[in-house]
Parts: structure tokens; sequence; C-alpha cells
């Protein structure tokens, strides 16, 4: 996200910009690497941890000012991760690539990817045309039902080839080219749409809704595919969720508070501006106590014309000629 706003802003110069890019890089790919070491309902939330990076970058690097509310929402998702760490479920031993298969062909997981598939494929060609430059949710919606089968097809990926490295070779099983197909099909749609909903509105609103609308279908994934609940205790499955729930409050209230001034609050425009105005001209209109109190005898006063056509009325002012002597 530091990245993006680099980039939106442009604070930083293009080197600057490649070694973001070559550090988010090596960043994905250790997260490639915690799925096929830990359970997912684990490494997905843990990723509220990289907003709480990017905040504390912005404040040394880009000299942004991080406000009382924002550290209280970095201690927030501080407290949530601990929280999901310390009662995560342990991760399910896995001896093939094949034992993987037999979870996703399973009728549960085959009914909930089956479900995926046609809501994204009917967001995509029957919402999408007509509602995606209006609504966030859809763009997000496509990109997390999406990004639920991703993470997935990661984490049997990754185990594919944590076994290959250690010696036990799974690269000739066809199930690992599968899941390896499926990821690139679903990254490669959610960047797309990930994109446009970056392109299309707010940074600020669009980056806490993914996160929690993500997070949420991949869990839910995870649960249904690996069965993780199954080795945990209601208290623990509660802790968890409390867990994620102070995470999701310390996101939604760092984004909510990230470009607070000191002397107003937080305004977010759900809409990102296009095109800015060149020539703006600030107008304050105070209106009159009493409409009566208006002469006959008023003269026009027109609005200039700016270049962008943001004014294209002129509106006409009365006013009231006061003799002051």
């Amino acid at each position: 996200m530091l990245l993006i706003y680099c980039w939106e802003k442009r604070r930083l110069t293009n080197v600057h910009l490649h070694g973001l890019l070559w550090t988010v890089i090596v960043g994905e790919i250790a997260n490639f690497a915690a799925y096929a070491f830990a359970p997912a309902i684990l490494v997905t939330p843990l990723g509220a941890l990289s907003i709480i990076i990017s905040a504390a970058l912005a404040h040394s690097i880009l000299q942004e000012k991080l406000h009382t509310f924002g550290i209280l929402g970095c201690a927030l998702c501080v407290v949530g991760s601990i929280t999901i760490a310390l009662h995560a479920p342990p991760e399910r031993d896995i001896d093939s690539v094949r034992e993987v298969w037999d979870l996703a062909t399973e009728p549960a997981f085959l009914s909930y990817a089956a479900i995926v598939v046609a809501a994204a494929l009917v967001l995509i060609y029957f919402v999408v045309p007509q509602h995606g430059q209006t609504n966030i949710m859809v763009y997000i919606g496509v990109c997390s039902l999406l990004g639920s089968l991703t993470v997935m097809s990661v984490k049997a990926l990754g185990i594919a080839l944590k076994l290959t490295f250690s010696g036990v070779n799974q690269l000739f099983y066809p199930q690992t080219w599968a899941f390896a197909l499926i990821v690139a099909t679903c990254v490669s749609t959610q960047i797309n749409y990930l994109n446009k909903a970056l392109d299309t509105f707010n940074t600020a609103v669009v980056s806490p809704i993914y996160y929690v609308m993500f997070t949420s279908l991949t869990i839910i994934a995870s649960v249904i595919m690996f069965k993780d609940w199954d080795r945990q205790n209601p208290t623990q499955i509660v802790t968890e969720m409390c867990g994620f729930v102070t995470i999701l409050s310390g996101t939604f209230l760092l984004h909510k508070t990230k470009d607070m001034n000191d002397s107003t609050g937080p305004t977010l425009s759900t809409r990102r501006p296009k095109h800015a105005c060149q020539n703006a001209y600030a107008i304050e209109i105070l209106p009159l106590k009493c409409q009566d109190s208006v002469d006959e005898e008023t003269l026009p006063l027109s609005l200039p014309k700016a270049d962008n056509h943001y004014l294209m009325e002129e509106l006409p002012l009365r006013y009231k000629d006061l003799n002051i002597s």
C-alpha cells in the first residue's frame, strides 16, 4: 500500500519506487512461503501487519504525520495479531500434494468453489458493466471471491514445493500443475479488477474493505477445505474471531484517520477525483437575512468560467447597494 501511495503522490523518485517494488516482491515471496508452513487462518489475518509497517514508513520516510488515532489503530492491529497467533490451530500434516487435492475435491469445498466461481462470473459479465464504476463492492467482490481460491491454491502449491525441496518430488503429479494453473488464472483476474478498483475509487476506502472481504472469505475457505476448526475447541475459535474483529477495528481506524488534519476531522470520498481543477475559484456567498430587503435595482453578477468546464452556467446573484457614509 505504501508503494501505491508513493506512486499516486509522486513523493519518491523512480529509483526509490523501483527499490520499493523489489521490496514488495520479496515480501510476497515470503508470504507465499508462509502458507506452506502455517494455516491460512493464521497467515491471512496477519497481513494487517503490513498496514502498520506502511504507516511507520510513511511517517519516517514521507514525513506523513501519524496521529493519535492512527497509533491506536496500529496498537489494535498488533493486539489482534498476537491474539490470533496465540490461538491459531496447528498446521495439518500433509505428505503429498495428492492429499491436498483430495481435500479440495470433497463435496463441501467443491460446493463452495462452485458458488464462488458462479458469483464471480455473474459479477464480471452482468454487474460490472452496469455498476462497476459506481459501486465499490463490485470490483472488490470479484477480487475477494477469487482471492479465497487463490490462497487455497497457493497453499497447495507451497506444500508441493516444500516437499519437493525436502527430497519428495511433487512436480511429477498433475495436481501440482493444476493448482499452479488455478493460481495463475485467479491472480491475473484479481490484479486486473483490483487495479480498476484503485483507479476508480479512493485507495483509503478500497484497502480496508478489500482486507475485510478477502480475509473473511479466505478464513471460510480454509475452514471448509482444511477443517481448521475441527482441531480446536469453541474457546479458541471465539478468541480467534475476537482477534480478527480487533484487527478489523484497527485497520478501519488507521485508514479513516490517515488524512486527518489537526483542525478538521477525516473526510474520505468514496470516488477518487479524476481531474484536478486548474482554475479554481473559491466563492463564499452569505445569504440575506430577509428576502424582502432586496431592492428592485439589482445587477447581475456572473461566476467566471473555468477551462475545465466545471462551471458551465452563469449564476445570477443579487446584492443590495448599501450607502455607507
